[in-house]
Protein backbone atom coordinates (compact mmCIF):
# COMPACT_ATOMS: atom_id res chain seq x y z
CA UNK A 1 0.00 0.00 0.00
CA UNK A 2 1.07 3.63 -0.38
CA UNK A 3 2.78 5.08 2.67
CA UNK A 4 1.13 7.83 4.66
CA UNK A 5 2.25 11.26 3.50
CA UNK A 6 2.33 12.70 7.00
CA UNK A 7 2.79 11.30 10.50
CA UNK A 8 -0.48 10.11 12.03
CA UNK A 9 -0.64 9.61 15.78
CA UNK A 10 -2.55 6.70 17.26
CA UNK A 11 -3.57 6.23 20.88
CA UNK A 12 -4.24 2.73 22.18
CA UNK A 13 -3.49 0.75 25.31
CA UNK A 14 -4.44 -2.79 26.32
CA UNK A 15 -5.82 -1.33 29.55
CA UNK A 16 -8.74 0.05 27.52
CA UNK A 17 -9.97 -3.54 27.42
CA UNK A 18 -10.34 -3.61 31.22
CA UNK A 19 -13.61 -1.64 31.22
CA UNK A 20 -15.95 -4.63 31.14
CA UNK A 21 -19.73 -4.12 30.89
CA UNK A 22 -22.04 -7.13 31.37
CA UNK A 23 -21.92 -9.98 28.86
CA UNK A 24 -23.69 -9.11 25.62
CA UNK A 25 -23.34 -5.36 26.07
CA UNK A 26 -22.61 -3.69 22.71
CA UNK A 27 -19.88 -1.39 24.08
CA UNK A 28 -17.49 -4.28 24.71
CA UNK A 29 -13.70 -4.81 24.72
CA UNK A 30 -13.98 -6.73 21.43
CA UNK A 31 -14.58 -3.40 19.67
CA UNK A 32 -10.96 -2.40 20.19
CA UNK A 33 -9.52 -5.90 19.89
CA UNK A 34 -11.01 -6.38 16.43
CA UNK A 35 -10.13 -2.83 15.38
CA UNK A 36 -6.46 -3.21 16.26
CA UNK A 37 -6.26 -6.64 14.64
CA UNK A 38 -7.79 -5.28 11.43
CA UNK A 39 -5.30 -2.42 11.29
CA UNK A 40 -2.48 -4.93 11.67
CA UNK A 41 -3.91 -7.19 8.97
CA UNK A 42 -4.31 -4.36 6.43
CA UNK A 43 -0.81 -2.97 7.03
CA UNK A 44 -1.99 0.37 8.43
CA UNK A 45 -0.72 -0.41 11.92
CA UNK A 46 2.98 -0.15 11.10
CA UNK A 47 2.53 3.34 9.68
CA UNK A 48 0.97 4.79 12.81
CA UNK A 49 2.94 6.80 15.35
CA UNK A 50 2.16 5.31 18.75
CA UNK A 51 1.13 7.86 21.39
CA UNK A 52 1.27 6.24 24.84
CA UNK A 53 -1.56 7.44 27.09
CA UNK A 54 -1.10 8.54 30.68
CA UNK A 55 -3.97 8.83 33.17
CA UNK A 56 -5.69 12.19 33.34
CA UNK A 57 -5.19 13.96 36.66
CA UNK A 58 -7.94 15.10 38.99
CA UNK A 59 -7.22 18.64 37.82
CA UNK A 60 -7.68 17.53 34.21
CA UNK A 61 -11.04 15.92 34.99
CA UNK A 62 -12.33 18.88 37.00
CA UNK A 63 -12.05 21.11 33.92
CA UNK A 64 -15.43 19.65 32.96
CA UNK A 65 -16.81 17.32 35.65
CA UNK A 66 -17.92 18.13 39.19
CA UNK A 67 -15.88 16.79 42.13
CA UNK A 68 -19.00 15.09 43.47
CA UNK A 69 -19.58 13.16 40.27
CA UNK A 70 -15.94 12.09 40.04
CA UNK A 71 -16.04 10.83 43.62
CA UNK A 72 -19.29 8.95 42.93
CA UNK A 73 -17.79 7.25 39.89
CA UNK A 74 -14.63 6.35 41.79
CA UNK A 75 -16.56 4.93 44.73
CA UNK A 76 -18.86 2.77 42.58
CA UNK A 77 -15.85 1.26 40.86
CA UNK A 78 -13.94 0.71 44.10
CA UNK A 79 -16.99 -1.19 45.38
CA UNK A 80 -16.84 -3.52 42.38
CA UNK A 81 -18.87 -1.61 39.80
CA UNK A 82 -22.50 -1.73 38.78
CA UNK A 83 -25.15 0.04 36.75
CA UNK A 84 -24.59 3.78 36.79
CA UNK A 85 -27.82 5.20 35.39
CA UNK A 86 -31.39 4.26 34.57
CA UNK A 87 -30.31 3.19 31.09
CA UNK A 88 -27.50 0.87 30.05
CA UNK A 89 -24.35 2.53 31.38
CA UNK A 90 -22.25 0.22 33.52
CA UNK A 91 -18.95 0.30 35.35
CA UNK A 92 -16.69 -2.55 36.38
CA UNK A 93 -14.04 -2.46 39.09
CA UNK A 94 -11.41 -0.89 36.84
CA UNK A 95 -13.68 1.39 34.82
CA UNK A 96 -12.81 4.67 36.53
CA UNK A 97 -9.08 4.14 35.98
CA UNK A 98 -9.71 3.06 32.39
CA UNK A 99 -11.82 6.17 31.80
CA UNK A 100 -9.04 8.34 33.26
CA UNK A 101 -6.62 6.69 30.84
CA UNK A 102 -9.02 7.30 27.95
CA UNK A 103 -9.12 11.01 28.76
CA UNK A 104 -5.36 11.02 29.22
CA UNK A 105 -4.93 9.42 25.81
CA UNK A 106 -6.84 12.29 24.23
CA UNK A 107 -4.70 14.82 26.10
CA UNK A 108 -1.48 13.15 24.94
CA UNK A 109 -2.80 13.15 21.36
CA UNK A 110 -3.45 16.89 21.65
CA UNK A 111 0.10 17.34 22.94
CA UNK A 112 1.51 15.42 19.98
CA UNK A 113 -0.49 17.41 17.43
CA UNK A 114 0.03 20.86 18.94
CA UNK A 115 3.73 20.21 19.51
CA UNK A 116 4.01 19.17 15.84
CA UNK A 117 5.19 15.63 16.48
CA UNK A 118 2.34 14.36 14.31
CA UNK A 119 0.03 16.10 11.86
CA UNK A 120 -3.23 14.51 13.05
CA UNK A 121 -4.14 11.85 15.60
CA UNK A 122 -6.77 9.18 16.26
CA UNK A 123 -7.63 7.97 19.75
CA UNK A 124 -8.81 4.36 19.92
CA UNK A 125 -10.13 4.75 23.46
CA UNK A 126 -13.02 3.46 25.52
CA UNK A 127 -15.32 3.99 27.31
CA UNK A 128 -16.75 6.60 24.92
CA UNK A 129 -17.64 10.06 26.12
CA UNK A 130 -19.99 12.36 24.24
CA UNK A 131 -23.14 11.54 26.25
CA UNK A 132 -21.45 12.15 29.61
CA UNK A 133 -22.76 15.29 31.30
CA UNK A 134 -20.93 17.51 33.77
CA UNK A 135 -22.36 15.59 36.73
CA UNK A 136 -23.66 12.25 35.47
CA UNK A 137 -22.94 9.31 33.14
CA UNK A 138 -25.15 8.43 30.22
CA UNK A 139 -25.30 6.33 27.08
CA UNK A 140 -22.30 4.05 27.78
CA UNK A 141 -20.20 7.18 28.58
CA UNK A 142 -18.45 7.91 31.88
CA UNK A 143 -16.19 10.93 31.23
CA UNK A 144 -16.56 13.32 28.31
CA UNK A 145 -13.27 12.64 26.50
CA UNK A 146 -13.64 15.24 23.75
CA UNK A 147 -14.92 18.02 26.01
CA UNK A 148 -12.07 17.42 28.44
CA UNK A 149 -9.64 17.50 25.53
CA UNK A 150 -11.03 20.78 24.24
CA UNK A 151 -10.75 22.46 27.64
CA UNK A 152 -7.20 21.13 28.05
CA UNK A 153 -6.18 22.52 24.65
CA UNK A 154 -7.61 25.90 25.56
CA UNK A 155 -6.15 26.13 29.05
CA UNK A 156 -2.80 24.40 28.50
CA UNK A 157 -1.99 25.77 25.04
CA UNK A 158 -4.05 28.95 24.96
CA UNK A 159 -6.03 28.01 21.85
CA UNK A 160 -8.71 30.58 21.13
CA UNK A 161 -11.14 28.54 19.05
CA UNK A 162 -11.86 24.82 18.93
CA UNK A 163 -14.40 23.08 16.72
CA UNK A 164 -15.97 19.75 17.64
CA UNK A 165 -17.53 17.74 14.82
CA UNK A 166 -19.69 14.89 16.10
CA UNK A 167 -20.82 12.39 13.45
CA UNK A 168 -21.82 9.63 15.85
CA UNK A 169 -25.33 8.48 14.98
CA UNK A 170 -26.51 9.60 18.42
CA UNK A 171 -26.55 13.26 19.36
CA UNK A 172 -23.79 14.25 21.80
CA UNK A 173 -25.99 15.78 24.45
CA UNK A 174 -23.19 16.03 27.01
CA UNK A 175 -20.79 17.84 24.72
CA UNK A 176 -23.49 20.25 23.54
CA UNK A 177 -24.56 21.11 27.09
CA UNK A 178 -20.97 21.66 28.25
CA UNK A 179 -20.26 24.22 25.52
CA UNK A 180 -23.67 25.66 24.60
CA UNK A 181 -22.94 28.99 26.28
CA UNK A 182 -19.36 29.26 25.03
CA UNK A 183 -18.59 31.08 21.75
CA UNK A 184 -15.00 29.78 21.76
CA UNK A 185 -16.17 26.23 20.95
CA UNK A 186 -18.19 25.44 17.84
CA UNK A 187 -20.17 22.20 18.25
CA UNK A 188 -21.56 20.55 15.10
CA UNK A 189 -23.53 17.31 15.20
CA UNK A 190 -25.05 15.16 12.46
CA UNK A 191 -27.26 12.47 13.96
CA UNK A 192 -30.32 10.32 13.47
CA UNK A 193 -33.40 12.16 14.74
CA UNK A 194 -35.73 11.58 16.50
CA UNK A 195 -33.56 9.01 18.27
CA UNK A 196 -31.65 8.46 21.50
CA UNK A 197 -31.01 10.59 23.55
CA UNK A 198 -33.80 12.86 22.27
CA UNK A 199 -31.73 16.05 22.06
CA UNK A 200 -30.24 17.69 18.98
CA UNK A 201 -33.19 19.44 17.36
CA UNK A 202 -32.44 22.01 14.68
CA UNK A 203 -33.48 24.90 16.92
CA UNK A 204 -30.90 24.02 19.61
CA UNK A 205 -28.34 26.64 18.60
CA UNK A 206 -26.64 27.50 21.89
CA UNK A 207 -27.56 29.90 24.66
CA UNK A 208 -26.46 33.39 25.70
CA UNK A 209 -23.07 34.31 24.29
CA UNK A 210 -22.88 30.85 22.77
CA UNK A 211 -25.98 31.25 20.60
CA UNK A 212 -25.11 30.37 17.02
CA UNK A 213 -22.11 28.24 18.01
CA UNK A 214 -24.12 25.00 18.15
CA UNK A 215 -25.12 23.54 14.79
CA UNK A 216 -27.38 20.51 14.87
CA UNK A 217 -28.13 18.67 11.64
CA UNK A 218 -30.83 16.13 12.54
CA UNK A 219 -31.34 13.48 9.85
CA UNK A 220 -34.14 10.93 9.41
CA UNK A 221 -33.66 7.18 9.69
CA UNK A 222 -32.41 5.68 6.46
CA UNK A 223 -30.21 8.64 5.49
CA UNK A 224 -27.28 7.66 3.26
CA UNK A 225 -24.01 9.09 2.08
CA UNK A 226 -25.39 11.55 -0.48
CA UNK A 227 -27.40 13.43 2.13
CA UNK A 228 -24.53 13.43 4.61
CA UNK A 229 -22.11 14.84 2.05
CA UNK A 230 -24.68 17.44 1.00
CA UNK A 231 -24.87 18.54 4.65
CA UNK A 232 -21.08 18.76 4.75
CA UNK A 233 -20.96 20.88 1.61
CA UNK A 234 -23.84 23.18 2.52
CA UNK A 235 -23.49 23.52 6.29
CA UNK A 236 -20.60 21.76 8.01
CA UNK A 237 -17.68 22.97 5.90
CA UNK A 238 -18.95 26.58 5.57
CA UNK A 239 -19.49 26.76 9.34
CA UNK A 240 -16.01 25.41 10.04
CA UNK A 241 -14.35 27.73 7.55
CA UNK A 242 -16.17 30.76 8.95
CA UNK A 243 -15.24 29.83 12.51
CA UNK A 244 -11.61 29.08 11.50
CA UNK A 245 -10.68 26.89 14.48
CA UNK A 246 -7.17 26.33 15.82
CA UNK A 247 -7.99 22.65 16.34
CA UNK A 248 -10.69 20.32 15.03
CA UNK A 249 -11.79 17.52 17.33
CA UNK A 250 -13.95 14.77 15.89
CA UNK A 251 -16.33 12.73 18.01
CA UNK A 252 -15.86 9.83 15.66
CA UNK A 253 -18.70 7.40 16.07
CA UNK A 254 -19.06 4.84 13.30
CA UNK A 255 -22.58 3.69 14.17
CA UNK A 256 -24.28 5.47 11.26
CA UNK A 257 -22.94 2.55 9.19
CA UNK A 258 -25.60 0.50 7.42
CA UNK A 259 -24.52 -2.64 9.33
CA UNK A 260 -24.68 -1.15 12.81
CA UNK A 261 -27.18 -2.96 15.07
CA UNK A 262 -28.10 0.08 17.20
CA UNK A 263 -29.17 2.54 14.49
CA UNK A 264 -30.92 2.89 11.15
CA UNK A 265 -28.63 4.90 8.88
CA UNK A 266 -27.02 3.86 5.59
CA UNK A 267 -23.40 4.97 5.49
CA UNK A 268 -20.69 2.65 4.15
CA UNK A 269 -17.02 2.20 5.05
CA UNK A 270 -16.07 4.65 2.30
CA UNK A 271 -18.50 7.27 3.59
CA UNK A 272 -16.19 7.92 6.51
CA UNK A 273 -13.29 8.56 4.15
CA UNK A 274 -15.44 10.97 2.16
CA UNK A 275 -16.50 12.91 5.25
CA UNK A 276 -12.93 13.06 6.51
CA UNK A 277 -11.70 14.48 3.20
CA UNK A 278 -14.29 17.28 3.47
CA UNK A 279 -12.91 18.63 6.75
CA UNK A 280 -9.30 17.50 6.92
CA UNK A 281 -7.86 20.80 5.67
CA UNK A 282 -9.75 23.01 8.13
CA UNK A 283 -7.32 22.56 11.06
CA UNK A 284 -5.17 19.90 12.71
CA UNK A 285 -7.41 16.98 13.68
CA UNK A 286 -7.65 14.98 16.89
CA UNK A 287 -10.26 12.30 16.30
CA UNK A 288 -11.69 10.32 19.23
CA UNK A 289 -13.61 7.06 18.98
CA UNK A 290 -17.20 7.17 20.16
CA UNK A 291 -19.74 4.56 18.99
CA UNK A 292 -19.74 1.80 16.38
CA UNK A 293 -21.04 -1.63 17.33
CA UNK A 294 -20.72 -3.90 14.31
CA UNK A 295 -17.16 -5.10 14.73
CA UNK A 296 -16.34 -5.47 11.05
CA UNK A 297 -17.96 -2.21 9.99
CA UNK A 298 -16.22 -0.35 12.81
CA UNK A 299 -12.78 -1.69 11.93
CA UNK A 300 -13.11 -1.05 8.19
CA UNK A 301 -14.57 2.43 8.68
CA UNK A 302 -11.79 3.45 11.06
CA UNK A 303 -9.28 2.20 8.49
CA UNK A 304 -10.83 4.46 5.85
CA UNK A 305 -10.80 7.41 8.26
CA UNK A 306 -7.14 6.84 9.11
CA UNK A 307 -6.06 6.54 5.50
CA UNK A 308 -7.41 10.03 4.86
CA UNK A 309 -6.01 11.53 8.06
CA UNK A 310 -2.58 10.24 7.07
CA UNK A 311 -2.78 11.17 3.40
Amino acid sequence: MDSFAQPLGFVFDDLYLEHVPPSGHPECPARLKSLVQHLKDCAVWDQLVAIPPTPASSEDLRRVHTPGYLEYLRSVCEAGGGQLDAGDTHASQDSFEVARLAVGGVLRAIDAVLEHRVENAFCAVRPPGHHAEVDCPMGFCLLNNVALGARYAQQHYGLRKIAILDWDVHHGNGTQHIFEGDPSVLYISLHEYPFYPGTGARDERGIGRGEGFTLNIPLPAGTGEDRYLQAFDEEVVPALETFSPDLLMVSAGFDAHMNDPLADMNLSDASYAAMTWKVKAVAPVVSVLEGGYDLGALARSVEQHLRVLGA
